[in-house]
């Protein structure tokens, strides 16, 4: 265990958390939302500091990431919990465990030895992933700064719920970011997810306003967040924090507690690609649909086919140190013109 940061102490030994935007209130003897952060006598604590239940080693589409150092690994990591209920959630088993069952699992891990291991490896980054990496926010800043003073940079994979003061203190050492923003009604997200929107608009905001490279990421589920009208104001959007904004639209698939729903047609992504594209956005790409067109980078000028993709593995086409080659505009991103194994 660790001491937690992000909480002030109440009267009758209760303390409020401010790592996200729950905000929990949390009494004696109980824990956040999270399941991982925890009332011990008037002082916050960390269940899940250095614990860590995956580590592998990934490409960096894998996050997915297509715009940041293209055709690299990562090293990716994650404890348990999360400060979402998803009801779609894909790793539920890591994500929901405390919260079902109070149960902290994982191996103890010190921070060094993430980076060591990074590097051992070969990877240029580190991502924290797979679960919601701001409920292990003490363990990702320890892991954050060695990173960075040895080469590595550092991605989050995140629903956006942070606060601001988290975001803060982890921005110096943030280098690109995966949101996913889950869809645009906030009735979406209170049902499916127990949060909220705004929230999530706000980190992609100061996200962006701070300088951290941001790919979205939207999972589109039949009839609860595929209306065109919806994906049309997603889309401005992201378009409004800027044309260079890239949005992944994933086809759905049943699991956990969404059992009721049929997979997403490949045609739904391809709809919400082009509605991304209309509303200015350069860069708009299918996701779960491997071998679609829509996997792959075009010039925004010219349309020249610039990257293919197919699942994880991508090949430069015609990308000269981050310009098309066909009318030499520039691409945005970045790490295009590193040694990027295409």
């Amino acid at each position: 265990m660790k001491e937690a940061m992000f909480y002030t102490p109440l009267e009758d030994d209760a303390v409020q958390c401010f790592l996200c935007a729950q905000k929990c209130r949390i009494k004696p003897g109980k824990r956040g939302k999270c399941g991982v952060r925890e009332n011990r006598d008037g002082k916050l604590w960390s269940l899940v500091y250095g614990k860590l239940v995956a580590r592998h080693t990934d490409p960096i589409e894998k996050k997915p990431l297509f715009h940041f150092l293209p055709g690299t690994r990562s090293y990716s990591i994650a404890t348990a919990g999360c400060n979402f209920r998803c009801l779609f959630c894909q790793n539920a088993d890591i994500s929901q465990g405390p919260r079902e069952s109070g149960s902290i699992v994982g191996q103890e891990t010190p921070p060094g030895e993430v980076v060591d291991e990074a590097l051992a490896t070969r990877c240029a980054s580190v991502s924290y992933t797979y679960t919601e990496p701001t409920i292990f926010m003490e363990y990702a800043l320890d892991v954050c700064r060695p990173a960075r003073e040895n080469g590595l940079l550092n991605v989050f994979v995140t629903n956006g719920f942070m606060s601001a003061e988290a975001l803060e203190a982890l921005a110096p050492f943030l280098d690109a970011a995966n949101v996913d923003l889950k869809a645009f009604r906030d009735d979406f997200y209170k049902k499916q997810c127990g949060a909220r929107l705004a929230p999530v608009l706000r980190t992609l905001e100061d996200m962006k306003r701070r300088g951290v490279w941001l790919e979205v990421t939207t999972l589109l589920i039949p009839g609860l967040n595929d209306d065109e009208g919806e994906l049309g104001e997603l889309a401005a959007f992201l378009a409004s924090l800027g044309p260079e904004t890239v949005w992944h639209v994933s086809r759905f698939h049943p699991t956990y507690r969404m059992l009721d729903r049929p997979p997403t047609p490949v045609e739904s992504v391809r709809k919400a690609r082009r509605i991304g594209l209309e509303a200015g956005l350069k860069y708009v790409y299918t996701g779960n649909a491997p071998g679609d067109d829509g996997e792959n980078t075009y010039c925004p000028s010219c349309g020249l086919l610039l990257v293919e993709r197919r699942g994880f593995s991508s090949r430069n086409r015609a990308l000269d140190d981050g310009r098309c080659s066909g009318c030499g505009a520039s691409i945005d991103g970045v790490g295009w013109n590193r040694k990027a194994g295409f």
